[in-house]
């Protein structure tokens, strides 16, 4: 297993909207702990299928209806495991990719990441019940962009192999071995359900971020042949 913590690759600006980002995850993950502690699980439940994308009522409702929860869901988390993983590779990887495309851009850019996601989660299993929710489809599509823009920086990560080591590895291998988890777990869940997770999400997400980072990048500062 490779947790990456912390890369060596510097931003040139501050990463404004990734801090706004990281704030915005901790506050809904903390409300919804609070709908729970002071409604009960059924009250926690509730709030989740009503905000968290639930593929087979997203035409059941009106279009705002059906739009809403491809940006609420984005905010929300199943537990302290599921925000803190998220949050960490957030927080490595979203600033210099902030960096590269600029504040605005960049939230543009995690939104339709996100969006990405989601469209590909639920066109695997569009009549599913179960709500999905999480960033880690947008930040999958961070982790996407991030692969393409700078595959040599390198990324100190804990490898877990009998005795915990601490290794510095270029981001190209990080994230590639990451997206290759993503796509035989995806695989291996076909038909048998992810275990709780939006393996296709993350695939989704990742190539996403490929495509709109160098349609946003390309805009902004020209193609090039």
């Amino acid at each position: 297993m490779l947790i990456p913590f912390k890369d060596d690759n510097p931003t040139r600006i501050t990463p404004y909207v990734t801090y706004t980002l990281l704030g915005l995850n901790v506050f809904v993950f903390l409300f919804q702990l609070m709908v729970q502690f002071s409604g009960g699980m059924q009250a926690y439940q509730y709030f989740v299928y009503q905000y968290g994308l639930v593929p087979a009522r997203l035409f059941e409702g009106s279009v705002t209806g059906t739009i809403a929860p491809f940006f609420t869901s984005i905010f929300m988390h199943g537990g302290l495991m599921h925000i803190g993983g998220n949050m960490l590779y957030l927080w490595i990887f979203a600033d210099n990719i902030e960096s590269e495309l600029g504040h605005f851009p960049f939230l543009l850019f995690y939104l339709l990441c996100g969006i990405g996601a989601s469209v590909t989660q639920v066109a695997i299993d569009f009549s599913s019940t179960t709500p999905i929710i999480g960033a880690s489809g947008a930040i999958s599509g961070v982790l996407g962009a991030y692969y393409l823009r700078f595959p040599q920086a390198r990324v100190a990560v804990f490898v877990f192999f009998f005795l915990i080591t601490m290794f510095w590895i270029p981001a190209k291998i990080v994230l590639g071995f990451w997206f290759f988890i993503q796509i035989f777990q995806g695989l291996a869940s076909v038909g048998v359900g992810g275990g709780g997770v939006a393996w296709f999400a993350h695939i989704g997400g990742f190539v996403a971020g490929i495509v709109f980072f160098n349609l946003i990048y390309g805009l902004k500062y020209g193609f090039s042949d």
